[in-house]
């Protein structure tokens, strides 16, 4: 079992229609899965599309996955640029990542300090698909995640600048849980738009528009990835 996490960039993979929808149950809640008998697909915000990224149940997403013995996780995240380099359209494979607050964890009943990483044998699968592809992508850099529903502050874009190339608000919490159940976890990440005051102003439906534009390639990259 193979299973994709995706959101604004991919509201629904259309080269997965036949998918049988299920809902499976956990100890942290339910969530709702796309799965035929090696792929799973999780839309992480709901069905409709309208859970905001800081109610998100990533417990429930990943342990229903762990649950379906999901050997990988491809995660799809939409982020903004901290570096006027890295341009909106882009598709980056982040090597690691920040998350300083709120940070998920299974283990709330006993002391376990995991070292949270991106796998890197998934990451490399991803890249290669890529370049088979001829596709495009920057194939390192750091992910940093805040907390929504909000933009961050131009001061805030600032000051993570120095520290990280994109910016979003559900990857790093997927990654930490899915090493805690030791799935391999890697991330392909959008850039759909400029962080606050590194380019433009930032419009949610321009973010939308964007992240589709993508939609194409990520299909076909996912595909390749997971087989």
């Amino acid at each position: 079992m193979k299973a994709v996490i995706a959101g604004t960039a991919i509201p629904r993979l259309e080269s997965f229609k036949n998918l049988r929808k299920e809902k499976i149950s956990t100890s942290h809640g339910s969530a709702d899965v796309f799965k035929s008998d090696e792929f799973a697909f999780i839309q992480r915000h709901g069905i409709d599309g309208n859970t905001p990224a800081h109610i998100i149940n990533h417990k429930a997403n990943i342990k229903a996955l762990s649950k379906l013995k999901a050997e990988l996780i491809i995660g799809v995240s939409s982020s903004g640029s901290l570096k006027p380099e890295i341009t909106p359209g882009s598709l980056i494979i982040p090597g690691d990542y920040i998350q300083l607050a709120d940070i998920p964890t299974f283990y709330d009943d006993k002391v376990v300090h995991e070292v949270p990483e991106l796998d890197e044998k998934l990451r490399q699968n991803i890249i290669s698909a890529a370049k088979s592809m001829k596709l495009k992508t920057i194939n390192s850099g750091v992910y940093i995640q805040t907390k929504g529903p909000r933009f961050e502050t131009k001061a805030e874009v600032k000051m993570l600048s120095h520290f990280a190339d994109v910016v979003g608000m559900t990857m790093a919490s997927e990654a930490t849980l899915a090493k805690e159940l030791e799935i391999p976890y890697a991330s392909i990440c959008t850039v759909d738009n400029y962080a606050n005051g590194i380019g433009g102003a930032i419009d949610f439906e321009d973010v939308k528009e964007s992240a589709q534009s993508n939609r194409k390639n990520l299909e076909e990259l996912i595909r390749k990835v997971v087989g």
